[in-house]
């Protein structure tokens, strides 16, 4: 049985990561940071089949130690501070974990396990302002935010310990990629979570910044199994992950609220205060590459994806407003709250 240790593992990509290599019979192991308030929702399915180790990517001996009593086969590095806006209030600690983080992993399994085999999650926010259209594994960097500049480290990063020590490193420059376990802060599912509510009745509007940036959008549940791919291959290379596709946030707006029947003109807002201070207004991969080596292609259409998480949020968003809607009605009827037992 094949050991895998994924960091992120809370994570959307976590999640469905792990997902596949519990199908493929690993053993999974994953990383969790020790918090206040651990937040295991999006693994809460498949907690009781993997294991999960406390770690911490600033500390590179808890990192070492991990490694040391693992050994694993193969190790997936989807841990990061990973929200481009936030990078601009914390471009510090953006750096730290995002950039520096996967510097620790590298010399950690070079010290302890150089046999492990290493995937980097790289992004495609270090082409930022695009050299040219679409791009590949030899478009230049350009990257246009805090965000991107540290992701652009932890590559290159990859690319020096695999050619300097030969480790078996490899990055995946994956286009973004979504799933109704997106976080609520990233602009799809900020759409998909305003559709429902605006449909449900429960807000009038939803506020949006750069209407006309472009990207590419894939789904999250294909995307893990490029990386997957990539470390089944003989040798260590980089690959670009995408669909080679690419839609405007109007788009992805518009066919979101087609979807529960409404016009996205009647609800959403422009706010500036939403817009970066250094946009990037055109990514679109070019996945030739994985396609070719890989035998991988994108499964889900866009217009899958966004049917997907729509559909994901309304039912969301109604169990959350039923049960308020119950406990409001208890406490109104002078009743006292008893929370139910759990399991």
């Amino acid at each position: 049985m094949k050991r895998a240790l994924i960091t992120g593992i809370t994570g959307q990509d976590g999640s469905y990561l792990a997902e596949l290599l519990l199908k493929k019979g690993y053993e999974v192991f994953g990383v969790e940071r020790r918090t206040s308030s651990p937040n295991l929702a999006r693994i809460e399915h498949i907690q009781r089949q993997i294991h999960l180790e406390g770690a911490d990517l600033l500390d590179q001996s808890s990192v070492v130690n991990l490694l040391k009593r693992i050994q694993p086969d193969e190790m997936y590095n989807l841990a990061a501070q990973s929200f481009v806006p936030a990078s601009w209030q914390q471009p510090v600690l953006t750096a730290e974990i995002t950039g520096v983080g996967v510097t620790r992993i590298l010399e950690s399994i070079r010290m302890v396990s150089p046999a492990t085999r290493f995937y980097q999650a790289s992004s495609s926010e270090m082409f930022g302002k695009v050299a040219r259209v679409p791009q590949d594994e030899t478009t230049p960097f350009y990257p246009r935010s805090p965000y991107g500049i540290a992701k652009l480290f932890g590559h290159w990063t990859t690319v020096n310990h695999r050619e300097s020590y030969g480790l078996h490193a490899c990055s995946g420059i994956c286009f973004n990629h979504e799933s109704p376990r997106r976080g609520l802060e990233f602009v799809t599912r900020k759409i998909t979570d305003g559709v429902a509510r605006i449909k449900l009745g429960l807000s009038s509007e939803l506020r949006l910044g750069n209407l006309e940036a472009q990207r590419d959008w894939g789904f999250a549940g294909d995307y893990v199994e490029a990386m997957w791919r990539m470390l089944q291959q003989d040798g260590p290379e980089d690959y670009v992950i995408a669909s080679g596709k690419t839609y405007t946030v109007r788009h992805f707006a518009r066919i979101a609220f087609e979807h529960v029947g409404l016009n996205y003109e009647d609800f959403v807002v422009l706010d500036p205060s939403f817009v970066r201070p250094a946009e990037v207004d055109l990514l679109v991969g070019d996945p030739a590459k994985a396609a070719q080596k890989l035998g991988w292609r994108p499964r889900v259409s866009l217009e899958e994806l966004v049917a997907m998480m729509v559909e994901a949020d309304l039912q969301r968003v109604h169990g959350e407003h039923g049960r308020r809607r119950e406990t409001v009605a208890a406490f109104s009827r002078g009743s006292k709250f008893q929370p139910q037992p759990t399991a």
